[in-house]
């Protein structure tokens, strides 16, 4: 089988992305090919440009970190029953391709009744903000929580699962997103300027949770915004995007404080969070999919685009104008 797929060729921008088409060969042992209806874009992809985000393939690779389609072929010991089969599985790379190898026990199946592009909005980032706020955070009603980076396609949902369980959520935006946060019931901040004052303006009292993607030294600001029996929880490391040297370097000061943090007995704890393709992964997956279906998660994409322009769709994140997710549909 033929199959036309992405390709980042090097260290760059958008416009190092390549489309090409190669021959598929037949699933190995315990793998499907999954045929793509729709990939995620993610700002993985936008640090993966820069060489910035660990565990990276060498370049050239084909990049795509979450897929929905439909089993096209299996290899042995697998199910024949699986063929024509709708489902989703978290890749990390890879998925911005027409056919996709997968291991099979990294399935989850996906209603026929939801969109495709609806769906993998929530592969990676819908367990992600699930995760954190049910699993890691434990948000409960009465919380009042901040979340960084509210109008991106974690954020969006985060403030979703936060909401619904009762909790006050303030987010942080740039100002022209704010009126998209508003929509979500998520009191706007913005993240420019002295973002603790303001926050503490809003919530003087102080925060049960903070969700934070960025890293860096700004974090140091947000931990003191936590009253007793608060969580902070970073997921991210936006701020090193511009970082030079080794990935891990800016992560080394970053993962320090959270273990110290983490280790003071004042009734406040740090935690990092990292989504991973685990059996909890897909029960979550299947109950965030059960959502959508139900009408009770707005997945919120923001722009879709076709497979052979996903340059303009990458080019889209780096720009930072998006509320919600990029989507590529196959």
């Amino acid at each position: 089988m033929r199959s036309v797929e992405v390709v980042m060729t090097g260290r760059g921008g958008p416009e190092v992305l390549d489309v090409r088409e190669r021959d598929v060969p037949a699933p190995g042992r315990g793998r499907v090919l999954v045929r793509t209806e729709a990939a995620g874009v993610a700002f993985s992809e936008v640090q993966m440009l820069r060489g910035r985000y660990l565990n990276q393939p060498r370049f050239p690779f084909v990049p795509g970190y979450d897929l929905v389609g439909r089993v096209a072929a299996v290899g042995e010991g697998v199910d024949a029953a699986l063929v024509g089969r709708r489902v989703a599985a978290m890749t990390r790379f890879g998925a911005w391709s027409e056919l996709v190898e997968v291991p099979a026990r990294h399935l989850v199946p996906v209603p026929e009744e939801v969109d495709a592009g609806e769906a993998v909005a929530l592969v990676t980032n819908g367990v992600t903000a699930w995760q954190m706020a049910h699993r890691a955070a434990r948000v409960k009603a009465g919380d009042t929580v901040l979340v960084q980076g509210a109008a991106g396609g974690v954020g969006t949902l985060l403030a979703q699962f936060a909401g619904a369980v009762g909790a006050r959520v303030i987010g942080t935006a740039s100002a022209g997103k704010h009126d998209a946060l508003r929509e979500l019931g998520v009191e706007p901040v913005d993240y420019r300027g002295d973002l603790a004052s303001a926050v503490r303006r809003l919530a003087p009292e102080g925060l049960d949770a903070v969700f934070d993607h960025v890293g860096g030294q700004g974090i140091r600001a947000l931990w003191p915004l936590l009253r007793r029996g608060g969580t902070l929880v970073s997921y991210g490391s936006r701020s090193t995007l511009k970082d030079e040297g080794h990935p891990l370097r800016p992560y080394l000061p970053l993962a320090a404080r959270v273990l110290a943090w983490s280790l003071l007995p004042n009734g406040r704890r740090a935690k990092f969070y990292y989504v991973r393709p685990t059996a909890t992964f897909r029960s979550d997956l299947k109950t965030v999919l059960s959502l959508l279906r139900d009408g009770e998660l707005d997945a919120r994409v923001a722009h879709r685009l076709p497979l052979d322009r996903a340059a303009e769709a990458l080019g889209l994140l780096v720009d930072g104008g998006v509320t919600g997710k990029v989507v590529l549909d196959a």
